[in-house]
């Protein structure tokens, strides 16, 4: 089945600002009544109205302050309702600075006497005191060449390198925070990707660099109805009174922003920024945990994953519905002599071991527990009925989508290899490695792991549950508004490992643990031998590891059920 094509509304990348966001980040943003604003992203203009409406309370004449307030909206019919929400507001539209174009063009042209790009290079003072703003999340594929062209350019001339995973809110930041005073202050509505992955981890570190003081607002609800995106305000300050560090603030919603005051965030604890590219989930611990997981990330007994394991994806077939059988379907198609043993969904990986006999009972149950894995060779030369089932798919076009169209025979798939172990490459409670006691291959709902030389397979599986690798887990991979988490392939192999004592573990115990849901009787035995014999770790310390995996656990799983009441609520 081919995809829909894109709606208007997310080639534009624009969902408007609720009123209580727009308000809250309006009276944070501007301190005075001369502050000069600015708003790159105006949509139906609820932050440009927010802001005057801040100007005016602080002190400024309405036509002053209409006039303190520049905004850049790319639609024109977008710029009429900004125009609009300024007239109601009882001011005159046409002193508005309300500019037709995109933002990056905006700022390359209008903006230093040498365009935005100088300002780049020379770090000169820019003129507006604070910016507001949603910038809109447009991914590469849709984002137009004409505006991507200036964005990259900005980017690269920040000093950061743009690829084509580079989402249109990056160069978005970057831009905004160029065009600040010494003293300004950066209120952004944000996709809470910035904190975890990897196409911002370069935007991390420039953050960080560029501001003294920023504050993170995260939600546990979702807070744009329709879609499940999590954002997260950013409150950035150039100077932050002299003050530097990083905080995070949940709430449960953007209703609570209604009666949270600022001030209320400004004694809770600031962490010290790590200038560098390392994910922002660890941010939502104490200082003493971060602390804690930064030493041991040096610790010269652990092991790098990557050292005693090579993960990789499971294989892509391109059309589930046309590869992925289930026992009687082969035998009906008479296919079943092309068919290898499968595991298609995680949630047939029950423990630390899956054998012969769990796939059997799979099977049985007339899951989809095999993979067609036809010969690469001419259509003609394979059997009548594999000639016939192919022809079956191209009827439907399955021979269309995009991976199978791009191979020399799009009913063959590449990859097609056996691994010594699998890796959920979606975790709910926890992370695992499953050893590959049968002959099955995975889908690339789950990773494949190859053991590497002289590494004994059964102790890394065991050692690998442990408070410590579980909470580095959760600051290494990135979770998603349905609440799991997810590991690549490149962060599964920067896990630490605990191996010391490793010997002392039964792995067939751990099995059976694990499929009566102990797996914090599972964790006191695998800690005790590996986090406080082998690493020398006190109790406390292990008991601290364990805390920090829960409540990032917990954190990322309530927020799934706070979009799941919602849903049913609407």
């Amino acid at each position: 089945m081919s995809k829909l094509a894109p709606t208007h509304q997310k080639l534009r990348g624009g969902y408007y600002t609720p009123q209580p966001v727009a308000d809250f980040l309006a009276r944070w943003a501007i301190k005075s009544p001369r502050d000069r604003v600015l708003e790159p992203s105006c949509g139906d203009g609820v932050l440009v109205e927010s802001a005057i409406k801040v100007l005016i309370e602080r002190g400024a004449d309405r036509r002053k302050a209409v006039n303190l307030v520049q905004g850049v909206e790319i639609e024109q019919a977008e710029r009429l309702k900004v125009l609009g929400r300024i007239q109601a507001l009882g001011c005159r539209p046409e002193a508005a600075n309300i500019h037709l174009g995109d933002f990056f063009t905006y700022c390359k042209e209008n903006l230093a006497d040498h365009g935005l790009l100088a300002l780049c290079e020379q770090r000169e003072t820019a003129s507006f005191d604070a910016i507001i703003g949603n910038p809109p999340f447009i991914r590469y594929q849709n984002f137009q060449e004409e505006h991507r062209k200036p964005a990259f350019e900005i980017m690269q001339r920040a000093g950061l390198a743009p690829n084509r995973l580079t989402n249109s809110w990056v160069p978005f930041v970057v831009a905004a925070s160029f065009l600040l005073s010494e003293q300004g202050r950066l209120a952004l509505v944000i996709p809470a990707e910035l904190l975890q992955v990897n196409y911002a981890a370069e935007l991390r570190r420039f953050l960080s660099d560029y501001f003294r003081q920023i504050t993170l607002i995260t939600f546990q609800k979702l807070v744009f109805d329709g879609i499940q995106q999590e954002v997260v305000l950013v409150l950035a300050e150039r100077s932050g009174n002299g003050v530097s560090g990083i905080r995070t603030v949940e709430l449960s919603g953007v209703d609570d922003l209604a009666d949270y005051e600022h001030t209320d965030f400004i004694h809770r604890e600031l962490k010290p920024m790590d200038h560098s590219t390392e994910k922002w989930t660890q941010y939502f611990l104490s200082n003493k945990e971060i602390g804690l997981l930064r030493e041991l990330r040096t610790h010269p007994q652990l092991t790098e994953s990557g050292k005693v394991i090579d993960v990789d994806v499971g294989i892509v077939t391109g059309q589930n519905d046309f590869f992925v059988l289930s026992g009687a379907r082969a035998k009906e198609l008479s296919l079943k002599k092309f068919t290898r043993r499968l595991v298609s969904r995680s949630g047939h990986l029950k423990g630390t071991i899956f054998s012969a006999a769990d796939w059997q009972a799979n099977a049985e149950q007339e899951l989809p527990a095999y993979l067609l894995d036809l010969p690469d060779r001419e259509l003609s030369e394979l059997t009548e009925a594999a000639q016939k089932y192919v022809a079956s798919g191209q009827a439907a076009d399955f021979d269309k989508g995009f991976k199978c169209r791009i191979r020399k025979r799009w009913y063959v798939v590449p990859s097609v290899w056996t691994p010594d172990a699998f890796m959920l490459r979606q975790v709910h409670g926890y992370p695992k490695l499953i050893l590959n006691e049968t002959k099955a291959t995975c889908t690339d709902t789950i990773h494949r792991v190859r053991f590497r030389e002289g590494a004994n397979g059964s102790l890394i599986v065991a050692a690998f549950l442990n408070s410590l690798t579980f909470a580095f887990s959760e600051v290494t991979g990135r979770s998603y508004g349905g609440g799991v988490l997810e590991l690549e392939p490149n962060e599964a192999e920067k896990l630490p490992l605990p191996l010391k004592n490793a010997e002392r573990l039964d792995v067939f115990d751990l099995h059976e643990m694990l499929l009566a849901d102990q797996i914090d009787d599972a964790l006191e035995i695998t800690d005790k031998a590996l986090l406080i014999d082998g690493l020398g770790l006190s109790r406390r310390e292990a008991k601290a590891l364990r805390e920090i995996w829960q409540r990032l656990r917990d954190r990322r799983i309530n927020r799934k059920h706070s979009a799941i009441r919602r849903a049913a609520v609407s």
